[in-house]
């Protein structure tokens, strides 16, 4: 399997190099020279096998210059080593009205994240050997929220490496803020930014692509890599969690071989509605993907107009992982969608970072309606769905699930097929314990622990034991830039000039 860059499909690399690299040169996002295809033998042969073992046998199909037997090292290391809370790793749950919840949040951060996280630094560092790199790898990461903490977790103290993530400096919830700047680790730094996510993105992005700072870094015997999105060995592992989550449903007869379902997805930065989108592609017979947003609402307008416009007012909401407004795995599916067409995405994305807008043709507009559909929610729309889930349910979902049960139930409602729905589930409800405490009638009037306390009572959830154990870890990382002094804060962390 080759890989290619969305911006100049000339420039290819293997899929070792494309996850040691992270990000093109050019800017571009590293994309499969051809997308794997499944028949319904190749389900059914992935029937009754462990988590590890169902996502072995798929990695192979993308991740070709890696063995069988390191395949399987790495995905043993990553979802049998007793850092997920459940021997299934991701579980679904179905609620009174038919609808599925994909969790995905049983990893040691609570969040959808350790699903690509606790593996990604396996692939990392094999990846490193297999290129010959002789350097240091620096993993560079800007973070809405929880990519943050669950990168800092799976890269603590690996060898050959060193990981900077950088948040929005008030737009995470206090418990996300909380896991970074406690994160042990000799090789970890953490610092906040003055601004939102895209501001993070933005910087960490310009960094990447600076010449004069991968001089510095391979003076000094370092290079750069990501554990963001934007690095093709993080969107790989969510992919395998779709094609698992189907064959899960075979297993337990709500589907038979072959029937149609829907995908629901809370996503700001599209990665993991783009996984969904390879596994369809794949041959997993999804019938449609419903993008929930929040009031960011970038996505459910370009879905809805073709026209992608990041010139607007930044909301920060309760659901923050969300709040973002430049949609980086888009550029992906739009490659993909016009035959592979460098020199357009080159155009569009240029048109995006130097004019904050592009516009794609009206049959392209049309050919993404067809496979998708957005819609986005409030926050008291979000607060009303968890009391509403909650009562019905007696099942307590975080803030951003809650979006994708509005959107969910919403396009359900409206749409003329009837085929089951599946939501992703993307965070433990205790990180964002206030605003999940307030949905269901609970007094937010305490500290953020004792909130976790309250939450605990009226709904009977057990509190993860990784976030309650933050209360007496102390704080270490307090650092705050502006986006401009984000590359002096790099080279100051890693000791160069």
């Amino acid at each position: 399997m080759i890989y290619h860059s969305t911006r100049n499909k000339a420039l290819t690399v293997s899929s070792a190099e494309a996850i040691a690299q992270g990000i093109a040169a050019d800017g571009g996002l590293f994309v499969p020279g051809s997308i794997p295809e499944l028949t319904a033998a190749d389900f059914n042969s992935l029937k009754g096998l462990p988590y590890a073992e169902r996502a072995a046998r798929l990695f192979k199909l993308y991740l070709t210059d890696f063995t069988d037997e390191e395949l399987r090292e790495c995905t043993k290391a990553a979802y049998e080593s007793g850092s997920f809370e459940t021997p299934n790793v991701q579980e679904i749950t179905t609620l009174a009205d038919g609808s599925m919840l994909l969790e995905l949040w049983h990893g040691p951060t609570c969040a959808f994240k350790d699903m690509a996280l606790q593996i990604l630094p396996h692939f990392l560092t094999r990846a490193i050997r297999k290129t010959g790199i002789d350097k240091e790898v620096v993993i560079l990461t800007a973070t809405s929220g929880d990519t943050g903490k669950a990168a800092l977790a799976g890269f603590k103290d690996v060898p050959g490496t060193k990981i900077m993530v950088f948040y929005p400096e008030d737009g995470v919830s206090s418990m996300q803020k909380r896991q970074m700047q406690t994160q042990e680790g000799k090789n970890v730094r953490v610092c906040a930014v003055k601004g939102n996510f895209d501001d993070c993105q933005n910087g960490v992005k310009a960094i990447f692509t600076d010449p004069a700072m991968q001089e510095a870094l391979a003076a000094n015997g370092m290079q750069f890599s990501s554990a963001n999105s934007i690095n093709w060995g993080r969107l790989v592992p969510q992919i395998i969690y779709y094609v698992s989550a189907y064959v899960t449903l075979l297993e337990n007869g709500t589907l038979k071989d072959g029937d149609r379902f829907n995908i629901t997805v809370p996503t700001g930065n599209f990665g993991n509605i783009l996984a969904a989108w390879y596994a369809k592609q794949m041959g997993v017979p999804i019938q449609h993907l419903v993008c929930a947003s929040n009031i960011n609402k970038v996505l459910t307008d370009f879905i809805d107009t073709g026209i992608y416009d990041r010139k607007r007012d930044f909301h920060a909401t309760v659901s923050p992982s969300m709040d973002i407004l430049i949609s980086s795995n888009l550029e992906r599916l739009l490659y993909h969608m016009t035959g592979e067409d460098d020199a357009q995405i080159r155009e569009w994305f240029g048109a995006l970072k130097s004019e904050g807008k592009y516009q794609i043709p009206l049959e392209l507009t049309h050919r993404i309606q067809a496979e998708f559909s957005g819609s986005f929610w409030d926050d008291a729309a979000t607060k009303a769905m968890i009391g509403k889930v909650f009562s019905e349910n007696g099942y307590l979902s975080d803030t951003h699930t809650a979006v994708g049960i509005c959107a969910a139930r919403d396009y359900q409602a409206k749409a003329a097929d009837k085929y089951p729905m599946l939501i992703a589930s993307t965070a433990n409800p205790y990180k964002f314990g206030a605003a999940v405490l307030e949905a269901i009638g609970g007094d937010t009037n305490a500290d953020e622990y004792e909130i976790l306390d309250r939450l605990a009572a009226k709904s009977g959830m057990k509190i993860p034991a990784a976030l309650a154990e933050l209360k007496t870890k102390a704080v270490r990382f307090k650092d705050v830039v502006a986006q401009d002094e984000m590359p002096a804060f790099v080279k100051s962390a890693l000791g160069i000039q």
